[in-house]
């Protein structure tokens, strides 16, 4: 049975519960910085397998991961070369989510549809962050929808679809932009716009062409 937590009650022990329950690979919904996600511990591969068959997404479709601090991306990521570098200065915090070279053995293939990436946001504040954080884990968080339904930002349109098929929905009330995160990776020393979202690509071109 899905437990229900709007977010004005979450206090000290609830987020204790919250995060213990994340680390032991359960369910939860959450507000991101972004749009509502479907979260688990990224290290918990049984979770992670979980998020696929909630969403009904398709295998080769890879998952995002969240982290609260950069020493959390040391431990998933193989390196991280001078473009990336720039980004990670020019944009996180923020809706910025940049595909790395995953650490071998470091994350279950899953999350990365199979290949040898990794797909990871630096988180600045708010619930998620404060999830992140408490958990001690980065954390996967596709959009909270089945696939193929809208972006989850009304609450009640997620609590419909995804009640009973999660462990906990904490809610923020709805979210008026539905705007994802762009999401990029670097090849060959270029910035490949894989989706934009909050951050345009004329932003991230500005930056690429500064000293």
């Amino acid at each position: 049975m899905t437990k229900y937590i709007k977010e004005k009650e979450i206090d000290d022990n609830t987020m204790f519960e919250i995060t213990r329950a994340i680390k032991n690979g359960k369910i939860v919904v959450f507000k991101t910085d972004t749009v509502y996600g479907l979260g688990t511990n990224a290290f918990d591969e049984r979770a992670c397998k979980k998020i696929y068959e909630i969403k009904k997404r398709a295998p080769q479709k890879p998952l995002c991961v969240l982290i609260s601090d950069i020493s959390m991306l040391d431990k998933i990521v193989d390196s991280i070369n001078q473009v990336e570098r720039k980004l990670i200065d020019a944009f996180w915090p923020g809706p910025l989510t940049i595909k790395f070279k995953k650490k071998e053995n470091a994350l279950p293939n899953i999350i990365s549809a199979g290949d040898e990436f990794v797909r990871v946001r630096l988180l600045k504040d708010g619930l998620a962050y404060d999830l992140v954080k408490r958990a001690g884990v980065p954390i996967v968080a596709p959009s909270a929808n089945l696939s193929g339904s809208p972006t989850g930002i009304n609450i009640k349109s997620i609590i419909s679809e995804l009640k009973d098929k999660v462990d906990y929905i904490l809610d923020s009330g709805n979210i008026n932009d539905d705007t994802t995160s762009t999401i990029v990776e670097v090849s060959n020393e270029k910035v490949i716009i894989i989706r934009e979202g909050k951050i345009k690509k004329e932003e991230i071109a500005k930056i690429m062409l500064s000293k």
